[in-house]
């Protein structure tokens, strides 16, 4: 996600998995992890780096945020698999000299206002290397402390180049383990990736239970297959609606969320207006204000909404966050 780009992979690759999506299982009832967020959340990535948006302090982060995923970890080119994280030098320059020792601080006010945040590995351009048992207790070992010297609640998922889906499992496992019952576990695959057969998908149902919220990039993104066996178009609420079923049919609504660009410049393709947003949700929860798509069933317990990113919002001056989170605060 950190650069805008073009999804170029169309339906070639999911067209096969059409007649699935029509036929998916239905979630069934799971406990809900203790690791939770609060009903009719709003999530946005942080930019740790410096391009068109606006650079921020995390202090700086809209109230309206629930959620901020600080992006990206890098891989540690001295140690495969193990992930490093600090202020960006472009960015603490931007800022005029903001430090690690200030980001903690902003982190620790963060979630003393009742926020989560989260750090992410992997992005637009980002990859960690899991191809084996030693890289993945780096990953581990690695992620741990820098989340135990952040102050960091959990990991986010957002790679986007494959991965080894048993050694992902694995670590986010081990991740589970050593950071305890509040441990936060998003995701934020592309499109194609929870097509029938897609990596995510595959991930998913081997974490199930570990999984917080599970929030699909709906842009950058080709024409895909909808849960009802019809093609649907980037830009339109059946996009967003046709491919959240998807999650749906093997998630708890409260594990599936909306990601979405704050801007049209935030994104290659696929921004849509905060009223798109609204519609989908409106879909979602209640059946309302759908389009071709309607769900059977309503499914109220809906997450929220993630976007792309908290500095492009910033740049607009709140002009998706103020109308999203207006919204979500009226199904609550």
């Amino acid at each position: 996600m950190r650069i805008p780009r073009r999804f170029s992979r169309l339906l070639a690759a999911a067209a096969t998995g059409a007649a699935l999506l029509l036929a998916g299982a239905t979630a069934t009832a799971e406990p809900t992890p203790a690791g939770a967020l609060p009903g009719k959340q709003l999530t946005g990535y942080w930019q740790n780096f410096v391009n068109g948006a606006t650079p921020l302090r995390v202090a700086d982060v809209s109230a309206a945020y629930d959620v901020i995923v600080l992006a990206f970890a890098e891989a540690d080119p001295a140690r495969p698999g193990a992930v490093t994280f600090g202020v960006d030098p472009g960015l603490s320059s931007a800022l005029g000299g903001y430090d690690e020792a200030a980001l903690k601080a902003d982190i620790a006010a963060k979630k003393a206002e009742g926020k989560s945040v989260v750090l992410s590995i992997g992005g637009e351009r980002g990859d960690v290397d899991l191809g084996g048992s030693a890289n993945v207790t780096n990953f581990v070992d690695s992620f741990a402390a820098i989340a135990a010297e952040y102050g960091i609640q959990g990991l986010d998922v957002d790679l986007e180049h494959g991965f080894d889906v048993a050694n992902m499992a694995s670590a986010i496992q081990r991740l589970r383990e050593r950071m305890g019952e509040g441990f936060l576990l998003t995701m934020a695959p592309q499109t194609l990736d929870v097509q029938p057969g897609g990596a995510y998908l595959q991930l998913i149902d081997q974490v199930k239970d570990l999984i917080t919220v599970v929030h699909t990039q709906y842009y950058n993104s080709g024409s895909m297959n909808g849960c009802h066996g019809q093609v649907v178009t980037q830009g339109t609420v059946d996009f967003i609606t046709a491919q959240a079923c998807i999650l749906l049919q093997r998630l708890r609504p409260d594990q599936v969320s909306l990601g979405l660009p704050a801007t049209s410049s935030a994104a290659g393709s696929g921004y849509v207006s905060p009223d798109v947003v609204t519609a989908a949700l409106d879909c979602l929860t209640t059946g309302s204000r759908c389009g071709s798509y309607v769900p059977e069933t309503p499914f109220p317990g809906l997450s929220g909404v993630m976007t792309w990113s908290v500095n492009w919002d910033a740049a607009s001056g709140g002009s998706f966050s103020g109308p999203v989170r207006a919204h979500l605060d009226s199904l609550t």
